[in-house]
């Protein structure tokens, strides 16, 4: 097994690590504190390709392979994980299901701006009464001539608040559980849905996390995505490629507090030497820089198998797993690393620690990622 990149995916990393140094992280600090939608630095990613990475040139995107969507968000993310999900979002559950199972109509009215960034997507799965339990959707599609009538809420809808189409999945019969939902593509300015609330979070403030209200949302049959029945299967497809983003995310979160942890003990003077001499500091650093690469490989393992058109569900959950896992304890040790100054604002490794957390819950919590992990075990 080869574990080099290509050349076009070595020059791929360097395009986005040159960016996000340059244009994502000087704006990081001020995305968090001030939780403000990074739209600039959005429209600058869509001129790059990055909000279509996997997406064919003639639908927008940047042709690119799935190694090259997981460094990409890597990198971003290292810089600032606010931003890392919002191209995520839009790459993975927004581009990703337009193109596998959109009409072409769509794919040429809605993906397209998609995938160049011109416009962004939102993914609503989650409702206050569903959330691990994807099948017990409340939120009703009701055929009416040429339209669906959506009523409901959903839950925890990041880019909530900035998306201009949402894919919106819905229960035509509740009595069939989940083969009864299906998918929609709801534009902004639908009449009858908006947005309920904005969470406050404790991290990822930079993109926000809505609950959205659909009343009597008129939403022609054109935009259903997919057929009647079929939004289960569409959104479980999704998320396993959407893993595969979280772990990159996961990834690089702890890229970055292990970076600075380092270079942080490396300078921190105690008793008379760097605190990196050691012993404990030395272990911990160690099994930081061991485990974050181990995340990696498991989610480029994930990226290698969807690109080569085989079964991947297994490998993205124990990707998405391990690598959120990861990120907590090495966010959590470079804090300690970082003794007191690390607890206070100055100093960005607090702001890693918080982002991280939300790894371990959205896009599946690590408790439901087990239960996929042993279903492919024991069958």
């Amino acid at each position: 097994m080869d574990f080099g990149l290509t050349q076009q995916q070595q020059l791929f990393q360097e395009m986005v690590r040159e960016f996000a140094e340059k244009e994502v992280a000087p704006r990081a600090a001020e995305v968090d504190e001030e939780a403000c939608f990074p739209a600039e630095t959005v429209r600058m990613m869509g001129k790059l390709g990055l909000m279509g990475v996997t997406i064919p040139e003639a639908y927008g995107g940047a042709g690119a392979d799935t190694i090259c969507y997981a460094i990409a968000v890597e990198e971003i993310s290292r810089a600032c994980a606010s931003t890392g999900v919002i191209m995520s979002i839009n790459n993975s559950l927004v581009c990703d299901s337009i193109h596998t199972f959109g009409a072409e109509e769509q794919k040429r009215r809605l993906l397209i701006p998609l995938a160049r960034g011109e416009k962004l997507g939102c993914y609503c799965l989650s409702e206050p009464d569903a959330g691990s339990d994807a099948a017990n959707l409340q939120l009703t599609a009701r055929a009416e001539g040429n339209h669906f009538l959506l009523n409901g809420v959903k839950n925890f809808i990041t880019n909530g608040q900035e998306a201009n189409i949402a894919i919106v999945f819905a229960t035509v019969d509740r009595q069939l559980k989940h083969k009864g939902i299906s998918a929609f593509l709801v534009e902004k300015g639908t009449p009858g849905f908006g947005v309920l609330k904005v969470e406050k979070k404790l991290g990822i403030r930079g993109t926000s996390c809505c609950q959205l209200l659909f009343e009597n949302c008129r939403v022609p049959r054109e935009n259903l995505l997919g057929g009647i029945g079929e939004g289960f299967n569409i959104a479980m497809a999704s998320l396993d490629g959407g893993r595969i983003g979280i772990a990159a995310q996961a990834v690089g979160i702890a890229r970055a507090a292990y970076e600075a942890a380092l270079g942080y003990a490396k300078g921190r003077v105690q008793f008379g030497q760097p605190i990196a001499s050691f012993q404990a500091i030395q272990f911990m650093l160690a099994d930081m820089a061991t485990t974050i690469d181990a995340a990696r490989l498991l989610a480029y393992r994930a990226a290698i198998l969807r690109d080569q058109g085989i079964q991947y569900g297994l490998e993205a959950s124990m990707a998405k797993l391990y690598a959120s896992e990861v990120a907590m304890c090495v966010t959590t040790k470079a804090i300690q690393i970082y003794g007191g100054y690390g607890y206070i604002t100055d100093y960005p490794v607090q702001r890693y620690f918080r982002d991280a957390k939300v790894t371990e819950i959205y896009e599946g919590t690590s408790e439901i990622q087990r239960l996929v992990i042993a279903g492919h075990l024991v069958g």
